[in-house]
Order: C-alpha cells, then structure tokens, then sequence
C-alpha cells in the first residue's frame, strides 16, 4: 500500500510494507522521494500518519542528508555523470535517447527469450520504470537511459517476463533468473541509486 504525504514542504510516497507477526515498526527512508514503513498486519494508514508526525524531525534531518551530488549543469547518462555544457533540454534528451537504446535491449531479449511485445512506449514517469499491459504492450521510463546498461537491461527481461507472467510469483521470478541470473544484485545495485 502506498501513500502520499508532506516533509520538507515536499510530497513524498509512503510504501507500507505489512508483514504477519512483526512485532515493531520500521521507519526507513529509501530515497529523497520515498519513505518505507515495515509493520505488522493491523496497522493502519492513520497509524503510519501519526507516526510520521511524531517522527518529523527525525525524517526532516534525514531527507534533507540526502542531496543530491548532482549539479543544476550536470546529468547522467548510462551511469556516468555529463557536464550540460549545451544547457541541453535533458527530458528530450531522455527520451530521445531512450528511444534508440531500449528497442535494441527489446529486439534483442524478446528473440532470447521468445517474448514479444505487442509495442513500446516512452514517458517520463515519477514511479515506475517500466510495465506490461494485458495487450503486452511495454511501457518505459525516460529516465532509464540515466542509468547503467546493466540496469536497463534487466527492466526490459523484467517487463517482457510479464508477457507470459502477469504477476511476480515465483513462476515469474523463476523466469526472470533464467534470462538476469544476477537480477538480486541489479535491483540492488538500481536502488542504491535511486
């Protein structure tokens, strides 16, 4: 379950995570736009409103430890930092970019793994970098040409293992380690990014 709220005069998701016979409640803060909330099944989201009120300082110094290292006239692209020298319109660039790299990666994982989608799509989203619709249509974040290729590649075995599994069970999972058997690692790798 997800949520929005307010911290630093700015929204961040909340991702309640509830897990049976959890005895404590874990606050976390994933990145400078999520917070993660580890706790047993019976809390609410009100619950996790009252404690992120009464935890507002902890997390304000928290967020605000997180800054980026990045520059108003810098950028990434495939996980190396760029001077923007041109001043570049980078959301175009993304997307241009995104275009020319991710239907190679596409071409050539759907061959491997004999998964084709029915098309492919770009946009700039805020949570998800990738998903597969029920016509298999495949749908990209911009944004992923900031990373490495590695991390690129695995969103792609990802979503095109959703074409023969609609959900994460372990059949998909199974799947995805056939074609990414380091996949742990790259999600790892990919949040440590974020």
């Amino acid at each position: 379950m997800e949520f929005e709220t307010k911290i630093n005069n700015k929204m961040v998701t909340v991702k309640l995570v509830k897990k049976r016979g959890m005895k404590h409640t874990y606050l976390r803060v994933i990145s400078s736009s999520m917070l993660q909330i580890n706790t047993n099944y019976y809390f609410t989201q009100k619950d996790a409103e009252v404690l992120i009120t009464n935890k507002q300082k902890w997390l304000e110094k928290h967020f605000n430890s997180i800054k980026s290292n990045i520059d108003t006239n810098e950028f990434y692209f495939l996980g190396v930092k760029h001077k923007n020298l041109d001043e570049r319109d980078l959301n175009k660039f993304y997307k241009d970019e995104a275009k020319k790299i991710i239907p190679l990666i596409v071409e050539k994982y759907s061959k491997i793994m004999n998964l084709y989608p029915s098309s492919i799509k770009y946009r700039k989203n805020r949570r998800t970098w990738g998903s597969c619709n029920y016509k298999n249509g495949l749908n990209f974040n911009t944004l992923l040409v900031k990373f490495p290729i590695e991390i690129i590649e695995y969103v792609v075995i990802h979503e095109l293992a959703h074409i023969k599994e609609k959900n994460h069970s372990k059949r998909f999972w199974s799947l995805v380690e056939v074609y990414c058997p380091d996949y742990k690692c790259r999600v790892r790798t990919f949040k440590s990014l974020l």
